[in-house]
């Protein structure tokens, strides 16, 4: 798919930057052109996601989303848990990046669970897997070996900080929270702040947090 073509030149050189900044390969190019399209289409007639302007999709979602590789080497993870993706994110992005990754979106909106199953299905991303309970219910009944689990703009941290109680199957695991610059953990927070790694994408500063009991 050659998505420069609906893209006016500015916003197409970023496109070029964003595709050649992340090494991607021709096929994850046209998977990340497919989902763009996709979510374009959807968010016009579906509150999916507030950004929708070309070159913020790329930059706040796309470029957002795939921070995580750059400060940590996913390359032997076998699984990444993405609490409430909303429109797959950071979880889609993560998923058609490093293939080798099973990546669990975690979800209980219904329009936004069709509109993940269609991007699933349309992409065949066969390394994706979709929850679609709430996620105390997702800490009660599952247990995949995942060494990250990630929230980005969808539960707050103490919520997310069940996940480390001593029943917990993910208890070892660590969170990695995607925040703002200005963001500062609340007294039951700190205690399980590791590290704090600041970022920018386009004229956004963000932080991620890693959490960790």
């Amino acid at each position: 798919m050659d998505i420069r073509t609906i893209f006016d030149t500015k916003t197409a050189d970023i496109w070029d930057r964003f595709v050649a900044d992340e090494q991607l390969t021709v096929k994850q190019a046209d998977q990340f052109a497919h989902y763009f399209k996709l979510l374009i289409e959807w968010s016009q007639k579906t509150n999916l996601t507030t950004i929708t302007a070309p070159t913020a999709v790329i930059r706040y979602h796309f470029q957002d989303s795939l921070q995580l590789g750059h400060v940590i080497d996913l390359h032997n993870e076998q699984t990444i848990i993405d609490v409430g993706t909303g429109a797959g994110f950071p979880g889609i992005p993560l998923a058609i990046k490093y293939p080798h990754v099973e990546v669990v979106l975690v979800e209980v909106s219904h329009k936004k669970v069709a509109f993940l199953e269609l991007v699933i299905n349309a992409l065949k991303l066969e390394n994706v897997d979709l929850y679609t309970y709430d996620w105390r219910t997702f800490l009660r009944k599952t247990d995949y070996p995942a060494n990250y689990i990630c929230a980005r703009a969808s539960l707050q941290p103490e919520e997310l900080l069940r996940m480390f109680k001593p029943a917990s199957p993910y208890k070892d695991a660590t969170l990695v929270y995607w925040a703002s610059k200005e963001w500062q953990p609340s007294t039951k927070e700190a205690p399980f702040v590791q590290e704090e790694i600041p970022y920018s994408v386009g004229n956004r500063k963000h932080k991620l947090v890693f959490l960790k009991k």
